[in-house]
């Protein structure tokens, strides 16, 4: 054998420039199935099967093409449920001259792997992913040329050497982003009827996986009765089309809105397909973009959603490998406190983390806002250890990969990376979720309220994070109003925070145990 071709279950790239070259008569694809990668984090069922079935329609797509493929399924006889030890275990069998793969998603993953294949003195040809618009070395050379890093910038960027949403060399619409249009609530009526994403039920395949799943990892967190993602290529090109023609239209407008038993809204659903590989942003960016070209989407509509793929989720993957594996540990804020019980079992009296988390264990689903601004916003004022926040959510969302996942809740979310890439905490009162959603109108908590019996939870929080971390806080020039008006609180009332707040945090500060908590079942 030439070369071991090792695909990865965030790898479905039909394009994958791992197979470039690739001989069908010399070389090999690698693939596997471990329990590893389900219980390093209590990964959610449907996340697993997500994987697994995405990864097991991908192989018999390259038996299809007449390709060889050495496929480790999870319960084969003698598996050892690691993915270095299965490539070992490979090299033995198939002794290749080498070994070829694209950068993996996660740093975990890619150090187990080089050091597999350094035993036996392979070479491991790790080659750049070109599933991407911006590749890493640009990026590295990109930030060391800054001061600071800001998602702003970088989006213009790769708006201009990808012509993207470009008149000339100007920005479509004469703006850059129209965030201003772009975050509407749907006030006390609720939203029209929201047209359903494209459900796509499980055949055969993922119907066995599901069963597998369901067995072997039966005490992990969530359930598998709402589970109908695309798993192939194919599936994903059509619930793009789905998305394109049905909901961008009024994704701008209230991309930040939430409402109860709404778990899609006008979201596209399309991140998960395109973190496994199953779809390539250029063709979302170019979809999204001939849609407002033919006019049947508005400018801010399709540029709100093109600065999630091409400015977002670009950005986080060059701060993930520009600063791993130290980013991962970082804290600049001293959050200490462990991850409370509720974030695994939803069972809590507040209305928004109840919703949240229940809709995140029914459908391994929730959107950025539901994500950053109640689960994540939580998690910030209660000072949670940024580790434990970020394995949650890595364990409970379909759609998490490491490279995409952990900035975003290390530096967007919990501000723990000191402002490499956010400028500032997303730290907000319960009056925010009041505004973007119906939540505190069936919530016992009054959102207004710091102090009295009805005090709602975040507002507590958040001004008892003010007081915290008062002192690091006055170094960040876009906190200065927040912390002028923590200013204008009496001695009495900021004492009557910090006892409000050590009494909500001291009721949910038992550690967690994934494995014996009561979980959420059909």
């Amino acid at each position: 054998m030439r070369h071991l071709v090792l695909v990865l279950g965030d790898q479905l790239d039909a394009e994958s420039a791992a197979f470039d070259g690739f001989d069908p008569q010399r070389d090999c694809v690698w693939m596997a199935e471990v329990d590893e990668e389900s219980l390093h984090v209590p990964s959610h069922q449907a996340r697993s099967v997500l994987f697994l079935s995405a990864m097991r329609h991908f192989a018999a797509n390259l038996r299809e093409r007449g390709w060889h493929c050495h496929y480790r399924h999870l319960d084969d006889e003698g598996n050892t449920h690691s993915l270095a030890a299965e490539l070992s275990a490979a090299i033995r069998q198939h002794h290749p001259v080498g070994l070829v793969m694209v950068q993996p998603g996660d740093w975990r993953v890619q150090s187990a792997l080089v050091a597999a294949a350094g035993q036996p003195g392979l070479t491991l040809d790790i080659r750049e992913d070109r599933h991407f618009f911006c590749d890493l070395p640009w990026f590295a050379r990109y930030a060391a040329q800054r001061k600071q890093l800001r998602l702003e910038y970088f989006y213009r960027e790769m708006r201009r050497q990808h012509s993207v949403l470009m008149e000339d060399d100007q920005p479509a619409g004469g703006a850059w982003n129209f965030d201003v249009q772009n975050r509407g609530s749907f006030g006390k009526r609720g939203p029209d009827s929201v047209p359903v994403p494209l459900a796509f039920p499980p055949d055969e395949t993922t119907q066995e996986v599901m069963r597998l799943v369901s067995t072997r990892f039966a005490q992990n967190p969530g359930q598998l009765a709402h589970f109908d993602f695309p798993v192939t290529a194919a599936q994903a090109e059509i619930a793009l089309n789905d998305f394109i023609n049905h909901r961008l239209a009024h994704f701008g407008q209230f991309q930040d809105a939430m409402w109860i038993d709404e778990p899609y809204l006008y979201h596209s659903r399309l991140s998960a397909a395109m973190n496994l590989k199953l779809l390539s942003p250029r063709r979302v960016v170019a979809a999204a973009e001939a849609a407002w070209r033919v006019g049947l989407a508005p400018l801010p509509a399709v540029e709100g959603f093109i600065r999630q793929v091409l400015g977002w989720r670009e950005f986080v993957r060059g701060i993930y490998w520009t600063g791993m594996p130290n980013y991962a540990d970082g804290n600049a804020l001293a959050a200490g406190q462990p991850l409370p019980a509720f974030y695994w079992t939803g069972e809590t009296p507040m209305k928004c983390m109840s919703e949240t988390i229940t809709q995140t264990l029914e459908y391994g689903y929730a959107h950025h806002i539901q994500r950053l601004m109640v689960t994540g916003l939580y998690a910030l004022l209660a000072g949670v250890r940024p580790r434990e926040i970020h394995e949650w959510y890595l364990a409970v969302y379909v759609d998490a990969v490491e490279w995409v996942e952990l900035p975003n809740v290390i530096g967007m979310s919990q501000f723990a990376d000191g402002g490499l890439m956010a400028s500032k905490p997303y730290a907000a009162t319960g009056k925010y979720i009041a505004r973007m959603s119906n939540y505190c109108a069936s919530c016992q908590f009054d959102p207004t309220e710091a102090i009295n019996a009805h005090a709602c939870p975040f507002t507590t929080l958040y001004w008892d994070f003010l007081l915290r971390n008062e002192t690091r806080l006055r170094t960040i020039p876009r906190m200065e109003l927040q912390l002028k008006n923590l200013t204008r609180l009496s001695p009495e009332r900021r004492a009557a925070i910090t006892a409000k707040a050590a009494s909500l945090l001291h009721q949910s500060t038992i550690p967690p145990s994934p494995a014996t908590l009561p979980l959420l079942k059909e």
